[in-house]
């Protein structure tokens, strides 16, 4: 008889990195062919296609106090450390995803930042098992555990999100005429402080590069410095800002672009980078948080953000990229490793070894 397992993937509501991992892993459990339980998923139905054999139910609002039949199921899987959905009253074994700190160290008000504390210590003092995203976020956690009350944590994993890569790799820029024979590198993220694409804008008057930026969200402020910058160094011919693109269209620029470039202050993984370097293209990352994790050695860093050196270090990567064909596939190859069903493997095992203890 298998067991049966609960996932909560609210947060598939949302247009986010985090939603997209986690369609990712519902995907791949989905296809493991011998597979050992039998999964609920509570979510918006409408949002999947067909997965084989799931169960979905919708998520409602009234989950936040209340979730029905906790008792048929032997885990609980809860895919963000700061859900709203925590199931207090459940006395199976609870797993809980943690994605990042990002909280602790972010420029916020104290009044927020003691607010997502909150949250998140709550549904920690529940869990049996955390899994972390990448080693940092292990890291992170650790150092800052005397913040939270741990007294039924059994165990810390490490789990690195998993992409769907796209199976055909022969994309065109019809959607984007206007770069067009055009060279330009790529930013994938929201325009926040925290993923720093202003350092871009400024480093961009030491190129002759043309910078894109694909965002799906914003806060107005930043995004305001951005587009002031761009028109105080006369850049808005070689800035591109498009927003809320499809997949395909994502996919046609990272085809076609010279390199991406995230200088990002804090990320919890890392999705972009590890997209471009599947297509063969060069990355260039911040040392903070999880980059140099995911960009490996075949990765090129920012030491710091003074727009003539950053524009230094994407000039020389891009020589040696040049000069070194077979680093195209060296980082297609190192990519390969956060397929989405490896990570879909590695918590079907978690869960099985729960289980067993």
């Amino acid at each position: 008889m298998k067991n049966n397992i609960l996932i909560d993937a609210e947060r598939t509501r949302y247009l986010s990195g985090i939603s997209v991992v986690c369609r990712n892993l519902l995907k791949g459990l989905s296809e493991i062919p011998e597979r050992k339980f039998n999964f609920t998923i509570y979510a918006d139905i409408k949002k999947f296609g067909s997965q084989k054999r799931m169960i979905f139910k919708p998520w409602k609002f009234w989950h936040k106090l209340f979730h029905s039949n906790l008792n048929s199921f032997d885990i609980v899987h809860i895919f963000h450390q700061s859900s709203d959905y925590f199931p207090t009253k459940f006395n199976g074994k609870k797993i809980l995803t943690v994605h990042d700190l990002n909280f602790l160290h972010e420029n916020i008000s104290e009044s927020k930042k003691n607010r997502i504390l909150k949250k998140v210590t709550n549904n920690l003092k529940e869990t049996d098992h955390i899994v972390c995203i990448s080693n940092f976020v292990k890291q992170d956690f650790e150092k800052n555990q005397h913040l939270f009350d741990l007294k039924k944590l059994k165990s810390i994993e490490v789990i690195h999100n998993g992409i769907s890569f796209p199976e055909d790799k022969d994309y065109n820029l019809n959607s984007f005429p206007f770069l067009d024979q055009k060279k330009y590198l790529i930013n994938i993220g929201v325009l926040f402080p925290k993923k720093n694409q202003l350092t871009l804008i400024k480093m961009l008057i030491f190129t002759e590069l043309h910078l894109v930026l694909v965002t799906s969200e914003s806060k107005s402020d930043y995004e305001e410095q951005i587009l002031s910058e761009i028109k105080d160094l006369n850049l808005e011919d070689r800035v591109h800002i498009l927003k809320c693109i499809s997949d395909n269209d994502k996919y046609a620029l990272l085809k076609n672009c010279e390199g991406l470039c995230q200088p990002s202050l804090a990320e919890g993984f890392g999705i972009p980078p590890i997209e471009a370097m599947y297509f063969g293209k060069p990355v260039f990352l911040s040392t903070f948080t999880s980059l140099p994790e995911v960009g490996g050695k075949y990765a090129f860093y920012f030491q710091n953000f003074e727009a003539k050196e950053m524009a230094q270090t994407v000039i020389s990567g891009l020589e040696k990229y040049k000069t070194q064909p077979e680093l195209k596939n060296q980082l297609t190859d190192w990519a390969l490793q956060f397929d989405y069903k490896v990570m879909a493997n590695q918590y079907h095992n978690l869960y099985q070894r729960i289980l067993n203890d």
